[in-house]
């Protein structure tokens, strides 16, 4: 593969940091998907020419679009687990006993 342009290479990473920001993450979030020890700029962008030496441009999207999915399915579990009501405690069972002898003498 040929080496990305200037300009490819300028794009790539306004794309990029674009993309985390729409998500919510940083470029520390992305260093720990490349599995890269920096989450400096210049570090990422070896991580992208790197890919790029792989298989283009097709290779990139490819680990980005993986990338993504991954951090969508920890975001739909993260909300399954909020979202679970929780099992009621003492003072919930007290409160509805209550409630609803209240209801029952009316």
């Amino acid at each position: 593969m040929s080496k990305l342009s200037q300009q490819e290479e300028k794009e790539l990473i306004s794309f990029i940091k674009d993309w985390l920001k729409s998500h919510g993450f940083n470029q520390k979030d992305l260093a720990n998907e490349f599995n890269i020890k920096s989450s400096r700029t210049s570090q990422i962008i070896l991580k992208i020419k790197e890919l790029y030496k792989k298989g283009g441009m097709f290779n990139i999207a490819k680990n980005l679009i993986k990338i993504e999915q991954k951090w969508l399915n920890n975001i739909k579990n993260d909300y399954r687990e909020t979202k679970q009501t929780p099992p009621y405690n003492q003072l919930d069972l007290d409160s509805l006993v209550n409630q609803m002898n209240q209801d029952t003498s009316e």
